[in-house]
């Protein structure tokens, strides 16, 4: 997909970025070729990580156990978000002043993904559109570039002893809103599982009238990904899809659309 581009590139600066400016455990990098010289692809060498993932071990922990995880990671979510950038978008730059301008973009490279395929996504495209236009204004209320994860996720979180022990997957980090977090979607959406552990180590309270808009129009674009993204993967199933689907419609809801 469009914003599918230069993920290792954008993965190593992020590293660097996270070893630099904060406590966050992360893979180390032991070499890195991006020549071409001996293949046609950039790759890194990475240590093995000795841990469990969150994601896969979640369902055999007590809540207590998931809970105390979650609290971790709203902490250390919550020292990524502390990374100033000096402008919203791609780590790489050029960048732009305004979020709104970069938000509306990166929903519109979705769209345009989906309508390059064809794709039926339940809704008419400019529909869509124009729910995203209909609130694009609670945008505007912020001003300060931080650095989010976007996709971390607790598939993403290494775990050993009671501890969070490494974050991994850092390919689709950009400057923004930290409400775009992953960890943010289950307080419009519970599907996403009861935010308040998380919500709790990171030190956020209810979110605002203007939060909550801002956090639906992320529940947005993150369900048109998750529908689309299913033409562009190969599936071999409908799972996703049929997950997904009904999804985005509870995302245009929220938003004051509903199907007639």
């Amino acid at each position: 997909m469009t914003y599918e581009r230069g993920a290792m590139s954008i993965e190593l600066a992020t590293l660097d970025l996270l070893r630099a400016h904060t406590s966050v455990p992360v893979p180390a990098v032991d070499f890195a070729d991006r020549t071409g010289e001996l293949c046609d692809a950039d790759y890194f060498f990475m240590p093995f990580v000795d841990a469990d993932n969150l994601g896969i071990v979640g369902g055999t922990l007590t809540a207590a156990q998931r809970d105390a995880y979650m609290e971790q990671l709203g902490a250390f979510n919550r020292e990524i978000n502390s990374v100033r950038g000096k402008a919203f978008g791609l780590l790489a730059g050029p960048g732009d002043e305004s979020w709104r301008r970069v938000f509306t973009g990166m929903v519109e490279d979705v769209l345009a993904d989906g309508e390059r395929r064809g794709f039926d996504i339940g809704w008419d495209y400019d529909t869509v559109r124009a729910a995203l236009a209909d609130h694009a204004g609670s945008l505007d209320e912020v001003t300060e570039p931080r650095l989010v994860e976007w996709d971390l996720w607790d598939s993403n979180v290494m775990v050993r002893d009671g501890r969070i022990v490494c974050v991994i997957d850092h390919e689709r980090a950009f400057y923004g809103d930290p409400l775009i977090e992953a960890c943010f979607t289950g307080t419009q959406m519970s599907d996403f599982g009861d935010p308040a552990p998380f919500l709790r180590g990171y030190g956020h309270g209810e979110l605002t009238g203007t939060e909550r808009v801002r956090r639906r129009l992320y529940c947005l674009h993150l369900m048109l990904i998750m529908v689309i993204e299913t033409v562009y993967r190969g599936h071999t199933d409908t799972k996703q899809y049929d997950w997904a689907r009904p999804r985005l419609d509870h995302a245009m809801a929220l938003l004051g659309r509903t199907r007639r």
